[in-house]
């Protein structure tokens, strides 16, 4: 899709979402629902931007996810540091150990780099169970019961009164996905095709492998680490259920809705699976079974999306992470300069 219907179509979501407390703001649990929807709609497009722009097929979103909010309740807690300042200083913690994981990774491929970042991914729970988790303040299987919540010029936000709490969240969103609109639009966009769709044609040409993938690793960690500090200090408590498979499953929920590679279908596939997810939670167990089917069938109905199925309906061509942008992109390059 073109970066200016990109823009219109951002602009219109956001612009949608930002009354809805007009009509629900008296419901607390629709509240609930919409603030844990901007939330995740950061996450996923944080994953979208790394493997369905950069090609690096990560699986390690959720670890920084919670990294990012066991720092933030921790660095609060125990340095004394406003909540407005610990999810920053989360985000930088989630984003060098983003850095650190991306370093190995700079040398493999494909699965290699899903093995890699998945087992980061299961590595993290018995840390944070164990000694050294105790050590540091995670609670250890208890996980972290009290969590201070967000202050801003002395006023302290409450879940239990979500309207302030659903704009902050709604502001730190659309901050979020302004970068990542930037990002894909800007030179590193065109880095992270280039070099997904034709690596070794854009490393002669320049382009630092090294470079651009390391820094998708960076940005893309710390965006998620940053808003894993405010669902911290949202929500009061934290415990290791949450790298179980159903927020992973959540996530492939939202991006096969929204499309891989197709911003901003991860904010809107964000909207869908969250409202879905949370009417299944009577369910119980059953709720990631549902959901597993559900990619299941959304793959064969709708393989690019909801933003796809609208490239088809209108006409737009895809400059996204779908197909051979990249290459399109470096030939144009390689014209330019002859």
């Amino acid at each position: 899709m073109e970066h200016k219907k990109i823009a219109i179509l951002l602009a219109v979501i956001w612009g949608i979402v930002a009354v809805l407390p007009l009509f629900f703001g008296s419901t607390n649990f629709i509240m609930h629902i919409l603030i844990m929807c901007l939330i995740w709609s950061v996450v996923a497009s944080c994953w979208d931007l790394i493997m369905g722009f950069a090609g690096i097929f990560s699986f390690g979103q959720v670890a920084f996810f919670v990294i990012g909010s066991y720092a933030s309740a921790i660095i609060s807690a125990k340095f004394g540091i406003a909540p407005i300042f610990s999810v920053f200083l989360a985000g930088g913690v989630a984003g060098a150990l983003g850095v650190l994981v991306g370093l190995p990774c700079l040398k493999l491929k494909g699965a290699y780099i899903a093995l890699v970042t998945f087992a980061v991914h299961m590595i993290l729970e018995p840390l944070l169970k164990g000694d050294i988790g105790r050590a540091i303040g995670t609670g250890g299987s208890r996980g972290i019961l009290t969590i201070a919540p967000m202050e801003i010029f002395g006023y302290t936000f409450s879940s239990s009164a979500p309207i302030p709490y659903f704009y902050l969240i709604f502001f730190v969103a659309v901050i979020c996905s302004a970068i990542t609109f930037l990002v894909i639009r800007s030179h590193w966009g065109t880095a992270f095709l280039a070099l997904k769709d034709a690596e070794d044609f854009a490393t002669c040409l320049g382009v630092s492998s090294f470079k651009y993938k390391l820094m998708v690793f960076a940005l893309t960690s710390f965006l998620t680490g940053m808003i894993g500090g405010f669902y911290a200090h949202y929500v009061g408590m934290l415990s290791t259920r949450m790298l179980g498979i159903d927020l992973f499953v959540t996530l492939m929920v939202i991006l096969v809705i929204g499309g891989v590679g197709k911003f901003p279908g991860a904010v809107i596939g964000a909207f869908i699976t969250i409202a879905i997810n949370e009417m299944l939670s009577p369910l119980g167990p059953y709720r990631p079974i549902i959901l597993g089917a559900m990619v299941v069938i959304l793959v064969l109905a709708l393989p690019d999306g909801i933003i796809g199925l609208f490239e088809k309906l209108f006409g737009s061509k895809p400059e996204t992470g779908k197909g051979s942008a990249g290459e399109e992109v470096l030939k144009k390059k390689v014209v330019e300069t002859a």
